[in-house]
């Protein structure tokens, strides 16, 4: 427990966290990885360099300082990342290391003495906040390696099939070397897949979002090629994927994690919105709501540039010719000439409230999403602007999370 003094000197660098705080990640990632560079394996290098990562963290330490004397009121977010702990290795004594390098980072940016009482006071509460994630963390790590088909780590499974999806989308069916069962799944959650790059120094880490359902004996993601350019950091994996990993390869998994996932339990409506490679989450759904729950009414609307990018729309639609409580919507931002005369989209542009008012039956309904941050901005700007209850709108981040905010141009790619 922290006295009160420390918390009262905590609570007094708020302000200076909300505008200093990624003045202060930046210089942490840059004292983390020259004193400890063994943990860029650990850590996305693409995130790193666009900055999403610090912005992250400046998040994460904020919320913990306002509420520094009340943690259990960030128990949500605790376990959002300790979810991607998990799934990437961090392990107790990595904590550390990460404490040692924030003080510092906060000494350099504040210019302050190791001796400071914001210094003292960050320590202590630092201290706290570690056990918090360490606590939450060996629990997840537990329920990981002890469930039916668990393991600890990484186990190496075998691309068993590899499927281009679209111009851009390529699906990956793994299965285990070993050929043993492997863990469940509550859709919408992912698994971290480790790759050795040849040339490259470190490994990598990437996290892909399941994109079946659940109760098979394979794992599929689906990945989205990103730019081609090999100078640019959130090309390069997906580049690697799509031209380099082929049928037979064995690729490094740990088990599925994350704490997006469709809720089950409940019998109202479900809507289900991607934007681009966000689809992905929103299949598992899918598919689960069509093999578990085919009476349960869904409506899946999936937003793409156009159809020479649409990933698994054909599968989507013959899932809502089969089952009468699935209906399919689609829009296109530039739709292709092939595309209007086909007929492949039911909207050209973007989603807007407007749109969804004509196609929903209403608001009483669980609503998620996945897709580009603009994208889901532009969502949750609508649904809240339609007055859906907060607790029935979810959404994940590819990524480390972020704040949502209004944008004027959603992206679909």
């Amino acid at each position: 427990m922290l006295d009160q003094k420390t918390i009262e000197v905590i609570k007094s660098t708020v302000p200076v966290l909300e505008s200093k705080g990624g003045e202060i990640t930046k210089r942490f990632y840059e004292l983390l990885f020259e004193n400890h560079p063994e943990l860029l394996n650990v850590f996305n290098h693409a995130n790193q360099k666009q900055g999403r990562q610090q912005t992250a963290l400046a998040n994460a330490v904020y919320a913990a300082a306002a509420h520094i004397d009340h943690l259990e009121d960030i128990l949500p977010n605790v376990e959002q990342i300790a979810h991607k702990h998990r799934s990437l290795g961090v392990q107790p004594e990595h904590y550390p290391i990460v404490g040692e390098n924030l003080l510092l980072a906060i000494q350099d940016v504040l210019g302050l003495e190791e001796s400071d009482e914001i210094i003292q006071a960050w320590e202590k509460a630092y201290g706290e906040i570690a056990n918090a994630f360490i606590g939450v963390e060996k629990g997840m790590y537990e329920r990981a390696e002890k469930q039916h088909g668990g393991w600890k780590g990484f186990r190496n499974f075998v691309v068993i099939d590899k499927i281009k999806e679209s111009d851009v989308i390529t699906s990956f069916y793994l299965k285990p070397e070993d050929g043993e069962p492997i863990a469940s799944y509550q859709p919408g959650q992912y698994i971290s897949v480790k790759l050795a790059v040849p040339g490259e120094t470190y490994t990598h880490i990437r996290q892909y979002s399941l994109s079946d359902a659940p109760g098979k004996d394979y794992y599929r993601i689906s990945v989205k090629r990103e730019n081609t350019d090999p100078t640019k950091p959130e090309g390069k994996i997906s580049v690697f994927l799509h031209e380099q990993v082929q049928e037979g390869e064995i690729l490094p998994i740990s088990a599925p994690a994350g704490n997006f996932a469709l809720d089950l339990e409940h019998q109202q409506p479900i809507v289900l919105i991607s934007g681009g490679v966000g689809l992905t989450p929103m299949v598992s759904m899918l598919n689960t709501i069509a093999e578990q729950h085919p009476k349960r009414d869904v409506t899946f609307i999936q937003a793409a540039v156009n159809g020479e990018t649409h990933a698994m729309g054909e599968d989507v639609k013959k899932l809502a010719r089969q089952n009468e409580h699935i209906k399919s919507f689609v829009c296109y931002d530039s739709p292709t000439e092939r595309d209007r005369e086909e007929e492949r989209f039911d909207r050209e542009g973007y989603i807007d409230l407007e749109w969804l008012r004509t196609i929903l039956p209403g608001k009483e309904a669980d609503f998620y999403f996945c897709g580009p941050v603009p994208f889901m901005n532009a969502v949750n700007k609508a649904l809240t602007q339609w007055g859906v209850q907060e607790e029935r709108i979810h959404f994940e981040f590819f990524g480390p999370a972020m704040e949502l905010k209004e944008e004027k141009e959603p992206v679909f790619s």
